[in-house]
Order: C-alpha cells, then sequence, then structure tokens
C-alpha cells in the first residue's frame, strides 16, 4: 500500500498515478466533496470483486460510479431522458446521484442485478479532478466497511483497509456532510430514493 500526501505542487503526479494504478486493477482511497470514497475502474471486475470483499459489502447493494464529463455516460447508461437531462444541468457537477438503466455489458458487481446504474459528477474536490483526469468510469462508494462509519481521513481509511488497497491519496480531512441525494431517472417519473444534499424540494421542476 503506498500513501501520498497531495500537495498543489504535486497534484498533476498524484492523478496521473491514481489513473495508473485504476487502469492496471488496483483499488485506490480518494477524497470526495463529502468523505474519502473507494475506487476501482468501472470494468474491472476482479477489482470490483475484491472491492466487494474488503467492505464486506452485501451483494445485494449495488455499487455507485463517477465519471468527470456527462459524455462518459453513453459508456455506462442505456437510456438519458429528459427528466435526467434537466437535473444533470441543473445539479451536476455536485451531490446528485442518477439512476440510469444501465448497459447490458456492466458488470453484476456495480448493478447488483437492478439492471441500473448509479452515476454521478461529484462536486469540487479531488474526486472531480480525478474523474476529469482519468476520462473512464470508477467506483464511489465510501471508505469503510459495511456498518462502519465512513472516513473523513487518510488515517481512518488506513485504519479501516491497509494493505487491502493499493493507493490512498491523502488531501487531509474531508468536509464530511450530508451524503449525495439519489434519484432514480429510469422513466420520465423521477423517483427520490435518498434525500441527501439536495433537497427535494429543489428537484421540482
Amino acid at each position: 500500500m503506498l500513501l501520498i500526501k497531495m500537495n498543489h505542487k504535486n497534484r498533476d503526479q498524484v492523478l496521473h498515478s491514481a489513473v495508473d494504478v485504476l487502469k492496471t486493477g488496483g483499488i485506490i482511497a480518494y477524497p470526495t466533496e463529502t468523505f474519502y470514497g473507494l475506487g476501482a475502474k468501472f470494468d474491472k471486475e476482479t477489482s470490483l470483486q475484491r472491492l466487494y470483499e474488503i467492505k464486506h459489502r452485501p451483494r445485494e447493494k449495488a455499487m455507485p460510479l463517477i465519471i468527470g464529463h456527462k459524455g462518459q455516460l453513453s459508456s455506462i447508461a442505456a437510456d438519458i431522458n429528459n427528466s435526467a437531462i434537466k437535473l444533470m444541468e441543473r445539479f451536476w457537477p455536485g451531490p446528485l446521484t442518477l439512476l440510469f438503466p444501465a448497459k447490458k455489458h456492466l458488470s453484476e458487481f456495480i448493478t447488483a442485478g437492478t439492471h441500473k446504474v448509479a452515476v454521478r459528477i461529484p462536486g469540487e474536490s479531488f474526486a472531480l479532478h480525478l474523474a476529469k483526469h482519468a476520462r473512464f468510469p470508477f467506483t464511489a462508494t465510501s471508505a469503510n466497511p459495511s456498518g462502519m462509519p465512513p472516513a473523513r481521513d487518510a488515517e481512518t481509511v488506513m485504519r479501516y483497509f491497509g494493505d487491502q488497497i493499493e493507493l490512498i491519496i491523502d488531501c487531509g480531512p474531508s468536509p464530511g456532510g450530508l451524503p449525495s441525494t439519489i434519484v432514480d431517472v429510469t422513466t420520465e417519473d423521477t423517483r427520490i430514493l435518498r434525500e441527501g444534499a439536495v433537497k427535494k424540494e429543489l428537484l421540482t421542476y
């Protein structure tokens, strides 16, 4: 396991290192605009399986993804309707996760057999810069074993996972706060599945 402390001088190098680890099937821990998350490349089946195992995550729970640009949706979402487009225009980048119909090739470690994929473009954070730099989707599940509090710093991530992951990116304490709001946009009649940082009254249009 490698831990890299990021500063304003080495950001580009850290982004490059993190993308390399993801491309080669490794698992990374990185800060988002709320807590630290665990990342594995969306099409690395072995990495996704290992992610479930180290988190002790129930197989019926799907694994959310983040992307850096709306153009990347076409690689994972089978359909993008008008309701989804309006929500993306208003709230991305930001703490709004949308559930789309999943492309058939997507791993069941991502969809959990639901035929849906949960995606967002994260708000301003290292996670956003990493997603833009990577140019492919990767997981954004919280950096904690199931049932434990989410990690707000690299030290907690290390205590939880140690050598079970390849890279921890230390940007200091993350802000914490509410998780993203989750909205199902698989049909034009949207459904709020979890109210979080984006309040439900803001989702009407």
